[in-house]
């Protein structure tokens, strides 16, 4: 009898979001994942303010209907120009998997790679990978917005886990998490910008930063 009701109760919360979708003319967002690489047990993370892990799949994240990946090919610039693997091209070529020759490598310590969208554009969400055939924390992430192509002036910030400040963007209050070959899912929550740029400062397994696909989820703004 619990089984049946907790079965039923699952099909009638289904049932009520995408009720609630379509009223708000939204759909899931959908994109392709690679396969999961990693196996075994991680090396334990010595991580303040980590996300917990989870095997789950990602429930969906609606967007509004006519939402599109806006990064596919597009242009991308980043603070060290001679990356030690890889082309920044690779960062928003639709390739997401995590075996040799996918990622692009940045020097050490504080680092940046940046997406032109072409026009300013209402963004719905953002899908970022690092490196995820190995279970890693990359450190002080942060995802900012801006029609300033310098961010001279600042950007609106849609994510970051910068604690204590390092980058110098203002401390963060979203958590560490573990990269999956799902990748992380941010909520840009219909911020209108041209650029989007990526922040990191190394991982807990060494100093470098890897990007391995960027995508941006919105609509040119009319």
């Amino acid at each position: 009898m619990i089984k049946i009701l907790v079965k039923n109760l699952a099909v009638l919360t289904a049932l009520l979001v995408s009720i609630a979708a379509i009223a708000q003319d939204k759909v899931p967002l959908k994109t392709k994942l690679p396969p999961p690489l990693f196996v075994g047990t991680p090396v334990p993370l010595n991580v303040t303010n980590l996300e917990r892990p989870t095997k789950a799949k990602r429930p969906d994240f609606l967007v509004p209907a006519g939402t599109l990946n806006l990064a596919k090919n597009k242009k991308v610039t980043a603070s060290d120009n001679n990356p030690i693997v890889g082309t920044l091209d690779m960062i928003n070529d639709g390739d997401k998997d995590g075996n040799e020759g996918s990622w692009v490598e940045l020097g050490p310590g504080k680092q940046w790679a940046q997406i032109d969208l072409a026009k300013s554009s209402n963004i719905y969400a953002v899908l970022l990978w690092h490196f995820h055939a190995q279970a890693r924390v990359y450190r002080d992430v942060v995802v900012q917005v801006s029609d300033d192509p310098t961010f001279r002036a600042g950007g609106t910030t849609i994510f970051n886990s910068d604690f204590h400040n390092e980058l110098g963007l203002g401390a963060g209050k979203d958590l560490n998490y573990v990269e999956t070959y799902q990748g992380k899912l941010i909520d840009a929550k219909g911020v209108k910008g041209r650029y989007v740029r990526f922040y990191s400062n190394g991982n807990t397994a060494n100093k470098l930063n890897d990007y391995i696909e960027a995508e941006v989820w919105g609509k040119p703004a009319v």
